[in-house]
C-alpha cells in the first residue's frame, strides 16, 4: 500500500490551484482502515469521480477523527465541487489537526477569499506567512485579498514586501499603482503602473488607470495615448472608447468631424452592452449635437 505522504500533495494542488509551499508531512498516524479509505478518496479524486472521492475521505475521518490529509482532501474536493462552505469547514478542521501546515492555511485562505470572506482570508493567509515569512506568493494572495478591502495602506505594504522577495510581476505593479493612487500618491502610482505596462505590453487596466490619472491632469495628449493603447490591448473595452472620445475633444473641440467620429467607435464598441446603456444614449445625443452645430456653422 502507497504510503500517505507520497499520494496527499498533489491532488490538493490540482483542486485549489496553489503553488506547493514545502509541504509537511500529516500528523496522524492512521490506522490500517482509515488508510485504506483515503488511498481510495485520492484515487477517485484523481480520476475526476469527486462524489466516491468525498465518501472515501468522509469514511477515512470517521475512522480516524485526526486524520490531517483526509480533512485536507477532503476540502479540495469540495472546493472542486464548488461547495465553498464545506470546504472552508474541513480546511478550518485541518489547520486544527495541524497547525504548522502552511498549505492547510494557504487553501483556507484561498477558500475563504472566493466566500468573500476577506477578514478570514487574511487571518488565514497571515498565519500561513507566519509559518513560511519568505513567501512572496502568500504576500501576493494576501494583497489580493487587502484590495478587496479597500485597505490601501496594507495593500501597500504587503506588494512591497512581496517584491522584496521577487515575487514581482504586472499585476502586483497593477495593484500597488491602485494602492498609492488611492493615498493620492499620483506620481508613485503611475511609476508602478507604468512598470506594469512595461512587463505586459497589452495591459488595459493598467493603461485605463494611466488615462485616468492623465485625465484628471488634463494632460489630453497622454490620456488619449493610454486610452488607445487600452483599446488596442481590448477591443471591446467600452470604458477606454469612451474616455478617449472624451480625451480627444477635450483637447480639440474644433475638430467637430474627428470628435463624431470617436462618439460613433464609442457606440459602435458599446452597442448591446448592458453595462454602458446610459453612456451609449448620452454619446447618441452628443453626436447629434456635434453634427447639428456643424451644419449650423455650415450654414445648412
Amino acid at each position: 500500500m502507497a504510503k500517505q505522504s507520497t499520494m496527499r500533495a498533489l491532488p490538493v494542488l490540482l483542486a485549489l490551484g496553489l503553488v506547493a509551499w514545502g509541504l509537511l508531512p500529516g500528523v496522524a498516524s492512521a490506522d490500517e482502515k482509515a488508510k485504506e479509505l483515503y488511498n481510495q478518496g485520492v484515487t477517485a479524486m484523481q480520476a475526476g469521480k469527486l462524489d466516491d472521492a468525498v465518501l472515501a475521505f468522509k469514511g477515512a475521518i470517521a475512522s480516524d477523527g485526526n486524520y490531517f490529509d483526509a480533512y485536507l482532501n477532503l476540502g479540495a474536493v469540495y472546493f472542486q465541487k464548488k461547495q465553498y462552505d464545506d470546504a472552508a469547514k474541513m480546511l478550518q478542521s485541518a489547520t486544527e489537526k495541524n497547525p504548522k501546515s502552511i498549505e492547510a492555511f494557504s487553501s483556507l485562505g484561498r477558500v475563504q477569499y472566493v466566500l468573500n470572506r476577506f477578514v478570514e482570508a487574511q487571518m488565514a493567509y497571515k498565519s500561513a506567512l507566519a509559518l513560511d515569512p519568505k513567501n512572496a506568493s502568500l504576500y501576493k494572495e494576501l494583497a489580493k485579498v487587502c484590495l478587496k478591502q479597500g485597505n490601501s495602506t496594507e495593500l501597500v505594504a504587503t506588494i512591497q514586501k512581496c517584491h522584496e522577495l521577487g515575487g514581482a510581476d504586472e499585476q502586483t505593479y497593477f495593484w500597488l499603482g491602485k494602492g498609492l493612487e488611492k493615498e493620492d500618491k499620483t506620481t508613485e502610482a503611475l511609476a508602478a503602473y507604468h512598470k506594469s505596462i512595461k512587463l505586459k505590453a497589452k495591459n488595459y487596466e493598467a493603461q485605463f488607470a494611466v488615462g485616468k490619472i492623465y485625465l484628471g491632469q488634463e494632460n489630453y495628449d497622454g490620456a488619449a495615448k493610454a486610452f488607445r493603447s487600452a483599446l488596442t490591448a481590448d477591443p471591446k473595452g467600452f470604458r477606454a472608447a469612451y474616455n478617449y472620445a472624451v480625451a480627444m475633444e477635450s483637447k480639440d473641440q474644433e475638430a467637430t468631424d474627428q470628435n463624431i467620429a470617436n462618439w460613433k467607435e464609442f457606440v459602435r464598441i458599446a452597442q448591446g452592452n448592458p453595462k454602458a446603456n446610459g453612456d451609449v444614449q448620452v454619446a447618441k445625443q452628443h453626436i447629434k449635437e456635434l453634427e447639428d452645430a456643424k451644419k449650423a456653422k455650415q450654414g445648412l
